[in-house]
């Protein structure tokens, strides 16, 4: 392996088990999955014996496991344009690739546990019906919302951010469902690597909603609405 830029933490990773990884890093078992890497039931090897197994690159997974990392406390651009860009980046289509993920971990975990006490039923529906309103909740700010943002429509603007803010309300209410679903995301000891990557991805998938419609509501969303004055 080349160590000539890797950061150490890069490098320790290598030396991890692969099902550490997996639960460790959302979005990790997408590209096991991809490349035939079990991170289940073979999760105790090394990922860079399971490189070596497979006959893959250690340096290209783990690049490619480097671009999963997210910074805690990102920097948000102050222009209405430049802000737009980085929901557009960071969460639109960060949301896009984590839930098709999520929702094949839970028809794999309902599943393998149906038997189990604390399976959660009914997890994946609901993942795949917030995955239907909120690609639906996308397109409308990509297609009408954010473009009249862009160009500066603040009387035209308060009409379509009034939806935008209901169908946020509607999206909160669907991650309490979704956490009470997953048991707060706490797996039951003994679970497998796949159902305690499914919670920390519905963790983070949570963390990044919530912090996403905050981004908007509240910094976005107010230049462009009507100023509104206080009654006497």
């Amino acid at each position: 392996m080349d160590t000539t830029f890797a950061p150490a933490d890069i490098l320790e990773r290598a030396d991890q088990p692969i099902g550490q990884i997996a639960v460790n890093l959302p979005g990790a078992t997408a590209v096991f999955r991809r490349l035939k890497l079990d991170f289940c039931c073979g999760g105790q090897i090394a990922l860079q014996q399971a490189c070596d197994d497979k006959g893959l690159s250690v340096d290209a997974v783990l690049a490619e496991l480097a671009l999963l990392e997210r910074p805690g406390n990102p920097v948000v651009p102050q222009a209405p344009a430049e802000m737009i860009d980085h929901i557009l980046t960071r969460y639109h289509a960060v949301h896009r690739e984590q839930l098709p993920e999520l929702i094949r971990m839970a028809r794999r975990v309902e599943a393998v546990h149906r038997e189990h006490a604390d399976v959660p039923t009914g997890l994946a529906d609901h993942l795949e019906a917030m995955e239907t309103e909120l690609l639906d909740h996308m397109d409308k700010e990509e297609q009408v919302l954010f473009p009249l943002l862009r160009a500066g429509g603040r009387g035209m603007a308060a009409m379509p951010i009034g939806v935008m803010r209901a169908e946020h309300t509607s999206h909160g209410g669907q991650l309490e469902r979704l956490m009470a679903l997953a048991h707060d995301t706490t797996p039951p000891p003994g679970a497998c690597n796949t159902w305690r990557a499914l919670y920390a991805g519905i963790a983070q998938f949570s963390d990044d909603l919530v912090a996403h419609i905050h981004l908007e509501n509240n910094r976005l969303f107010p230049p462009f609405e009507p100023v509104r004055t206080a009654c006497c």
